[in-house]
Order: C-alpha cells, then structure tokens, then sequence
C-alpha cells in the first residue's frame, strides 16, 4: 500500500517540481524606458521682489511686461502692481492676443503666492 502510494505521488511530485523549474526559468521582461517628459515649457526662473521692483516705474519698460495671473474680480481688481496686465490663469488661453508680440519680452508673472 505505501508502494502504491509512493507511485502515485512520484509522477505527481515530478510534474510539480518541472512547472515550478520552467517557471523560474522564465525570464522577466525587459523594463520600458520612458521617454523623458518635455520640461521646455515650465517657467525658467522664480524671481523675488526686489528683482519685480526694478520693472516696475513708469513709463513701463518697453521691453518686460508684468502679468497679474489672479482672478479679476476679488483679487486683480482690489490691488495689483503697477503696470501690470491681467491675465487670470482660467482665462489664459483666450487671452494670449495681450501678450507681446516680440519673443524677446521679458514676461513676469504673479499670482497670490506666500511672498
């Protein structure tokens, strides 16, 4: 009986440890490189005040222009600097036609930041 056993738990045993060999034979796939996301578009320099405050005098500087990102109501409307634009950041898409034509324009922007 403990023969018979043996011969039906042997196949069974061999099978097994085959499956379990052929399974870590397998070999992982390869990792997937990602392509490096495009950061071209994101600002270049965070700036303080004291370096905002030299563009701001009058006459505005013909060659920077100060944007006031906030909402117009509420925000914008109840104090802003001097010579700046509004262009709140929800509408910014449709107000592209108020930033300068020239590409050499020094752009600075602001919104309700900690400083």
């Amino acid at each position: 009986m403990q023969n018979t056993k043996r011969l039906v738990w042997m196949p069974v045993m061999l099978v097994l440890v085959l499956v379990m060999g052929l399974a870590g034979c397998q070999t992982a796939p390869k990792p997937v490189k990602l392509a490096a996301a495009d950061t071209s578009w994101i600002f270049h320099d965070i700036v303080d005040v004291k370096f905002v405050q030299q563009y701001v005098k009058m006459p505005k500087p013909a060659d920077v222009l100060i944007v006031d990102s906030r909402p117009t109501r509420g925000k914008f409307n109840k104090g802003y600097i001097p010579t700046a634009i509004n262009i709140p950041d929800s509408k910014f898409a449709e107000m592209t036609d108020k930033l300068p034509k020239d590409k050499n324009t020094l752009l600075i922007f602001y919104c309700q930041g900690p400083t």
